[in-house]
């Protein structure tokens, strides 16, 4: 029997176990928190790409399954051995044949032959209306020095004047604020960068004086320079060239001078000046005759030109006011038949070959660097002529102009191929290598009157070609690679006529 005690017990057990159960029921309904998160997923772009092909014959579909069955088929091995004599001659025809030598594929479009990349100028040397009389690239490729003076009624006036200078690989090139410019007392009429010191250039002045400057030198750039002594020109320098001495590694200055003298210098800079080593003159009667000219009288040949020939430092040829075309020896020993005017040095005679005179004064020449006896002269005959050190009439004449050629020079990686600056304010180029005998290229900038003085192609980027003319400007063209980059054949075809005889 339960006692009033047991019922109590079993009443209280049974709540607990509610409790409990209650407990169990409420904790089973309840879940843990729930985290997201959203997130992104990069793929790869896809191409979507598809193909034609043709439908097959029946020949090609058993060709494709066995090769073999084709050789079968009726009249193609006939037809084989009919035509294959015949095949053959015409591939060893092919083979022989020379219609495509040079034939290079362009794969890229066409592009302008030439286009201007920049047209520099001093705006002070534009208010005084003064000219550009050279133009030279430092040996860097990176610089261009521009001279400036005033041509006028052929001679060359005596005012102040500038040098300035532009670097074209400068981000920031101002076309009308020169990086470098130079103050020079008189006229520059010649002008010359160092072929291995990008900072040193020679210039010739109007009073006679040869100065070398060191543009790293930003107080007094001025080096060395000839003064107004006894040893220096008493006539406007014509030109100015760098010439390789007999110790390796030293450059001369070789100048030349309207009064027939032609001087040597060497550069001391210990003395701060230039020293006279070499002084000829050109004498008349001195000149070794040719069958159209003829020596006469004791009066000295007015240079007008000059130019050093690159494959033997020993020979440079000259240009006169009477048309005379002169090849010069600087070791020549022979003593010139006028009075040594008080040189510290003997007057010397260069001349060792006459060449047929033209018909005015040259005002240009220059040396094949592809070839060794192959030159080019200009001047107011309007033509270019092609000689040959070895023959006395040219080989070549080409009309480049109706009035006067300033500047002729052959391109520094064609062989065929020159440009000649002319008094119309054009430049010409010419390519040998073609039938025509008119210009592959025009350069046409400027005015009625405004004459391109002088050019130069940018030996360390040949792409590059800089033009100055009577108006004050200095124009750097770009062009093509149909100008630039040489033919596989170019260097024969440049021996096949310099081995041609002269008419």
């Amino acid at each position: 029997m339960f006692t009033d005690e047991d019922q109590v017990s079993v009443n209280i057990q049974s709540s607990w176990r509610k409790s409990q159960q209650s407990s169990q029921e409420s904790r089973g309904c309840q879940t843990r928190t729930i985290h997201s998160a959203e997130s992104g997923v990069q793929t790869r772009s896809s191409v979507v790409g598809s193909t034609q092909t043709e439908l097959q014959d029946h020949v090609t579909t058993q060709f494709l399954q066995d090769p073999d069955t084709v050789l079968h088929l009726p009249g193609l091995k006939e037809f084989l051995d009919q035509v294959e004599g015949q095949v053959i001659r015409e591939l060893v025809k092919n083979s022989k044949s020379h219609a495509f030598d040079g034939f290079q594929v362009n794969w890229e479009e066409h592009n302008q032959m030439v286009f201007c990349l920049h047209q520099l100028q001093h705006p002070k040397a534009l208010e005084r209306g003064l000219h550009i009389t050279s133009v030279s690239w430092s040996c860097t490729g990176a610089v261009i020095a521009c001279a400036y003076g005033r041509l006028a009624e052929g001679d060359w006036s005596n005012d102040k004047s500038y040098i300035c200078m532009w670097n074209i690989d400068h981000g920031g090139l101002n076309p009308k604020q020169a990086d470098l410019i130079i103050d020079v007392p008189t006229a520059v009429t010649s002008l010359c960068c160092h072929p291995k010191h990008p900072a040193l250039m020679a210039g010739g002045l109007y009073t006679g004086e040869v100065i070398v400057w060191d543009t790293s030198q930003s107080t007094d750039p001025v080096l060395v320079q000839t003064g107004m002594s006894a040893d220096s020109h008493r006539e406007p320098v014509c030109q100015v060239t760098w010439v390789p001495l007999r110790n390796k590694g030293e450059f001369g200055v070789l100048s030349a001078c309207s009064g027939g003298r032609i001087l040597l210098w060497t550069v001391n800079t210990e003395q701060g000046k230039c020293v006279l080593k070499s002084a000829f003159a050109l004498v008349q009667q001195q000149i070794i005759s040719s069958s159209s000219f003829k020596g006469q009288g004791t009066g000295t040949v007015g240079v007008t030109s000059l130019d050093l020939s690159p494959w033997d430092p020993d020979t440079f040829l000259v240009g006169s006011e009477g048309g005379l075309l002169l090849r010069c020896s600087l070791s020549s020993q022979t003593p010139a038949a006028v009075p040594s005017e008080c040189f510290s040095v003997p007057l010397r005679t260069p001349t060792v070959f006459s060449f047929r005179p033209a018909s005015g004064p040259v005002h240009s020449i220059h040396c094949s660097p592809f070839h060794r006896n192959l030159f080019l002269s200009a001047g107011t005959d309007g033509l270019a002529h092609l000689h040959s050190l070895l023959q006395t009439s040219p080989l070549r004449s080409l009309r480049v102009s109706d009035t006067y050629v300033f500047k002729v020079q052959w391109s520094p990686t064609r062989p065929l191929l020159f440009a000649a600056a002319t008094g119309q304010g054009e430049v010409q180029i010419f390519d040998l290598s073609r039938r025509s005998l008119r210009p592959a290229a025009t350069i046409e900038s400027g005015g009625v009157g405004h004459a391109a003085t002088c050019l130069a192609f940018n030996c360390q980027n040949p792409g590059l070609l800089a033009v100055g003319k009577t108006d004050g400007t200095v124009g750097v063209w770009k062009l093509s690679t149909d100008l630039t980059e040489q033919m596989p054949t170019e260097n024969h075809l440049l021996e096949q006529i310099a081995n041609q005889v002269a008419e």
